[in-house]
């Protein structure tokens, strides 16, 4: 699928609403469930959104968008800050700034009324090299749509044991993951 931004906020827009939907009033059970050791449990999932809405996404997209000359350096992004930075919240703060922290960013790209030409636009991610705002874009749905597996394995998880013979059945039981 080529870049269509239309697209890309269609799925932009709703995450946080499926997030919220999803998370909010669970259970205390729920929200601190993980995978194992060294994982992330629901609340250092939205926490990891969060610090990137607050600080990556639209700053890199902005950076990208509205550079026309050589590629300039993506600062490189912390993907343990929510560990350090979230001490002494709930999840439902953490959601609550995430809603509000996605519908600002979008205002902003909304507001850069990007053309089709600058979905070439690149810029250097310090580990991959030159990449075009069109991939970067395209990453931030899949970036989405990771932690929303993610959650799916997590939660799904809790049930391991109690779904019996049936978890023969059930994809997300056997999905080991795929990073953080």
């Amino acid at each position: 699928m080529r870049q269509n931004l239309q697209n890309t906020m269609a799925l932009l827009v709703r995450y946080p609403a499926a997030l919220n939907a999803l998370l909010r009033g669970l259970p205390g059970a729920w929200i601190q469930a993980n995978e194992g050791n060294e994982t992330w449990t629901a609340f250092d999932v939205v926490g990891h959104l969060v610090h990137l809405e607050r600080g990556h996404w639209i700053q890199r997209v902005e950076q990208v968008a509205l550079n026309d000359g050589e590629p300039q350096t993506l600062e490189p992004v912390d993907r343990f800050a929510q560990m350090r930075g979230n001490e002494g919240k709930t999840l439902e703060e953490l959601l609550d700034e995430f809603i509000r922290l996605r519908a600002a960013n979008l205002a902003t790209l909304e507001g850069l009324k990007l053309r089709e030409e600058d979905f070439a636009r690149q810029g250097r991610h310090p580990a991959l090299g030159v990449v075009t705002l069109s991939e970067l874009l395209a990453t931030w749905v899949g970036h989405d749509l990771t932690h929303l597996h993610q959650l799916s394995r997590i939660l799904a998880g809790l049930y391991r044991e109690a779904a019996g013979p049936w978890r023969e059945y059930l994809g997300v039981l056997k999905c080991a993951g795929h990073g953080s």
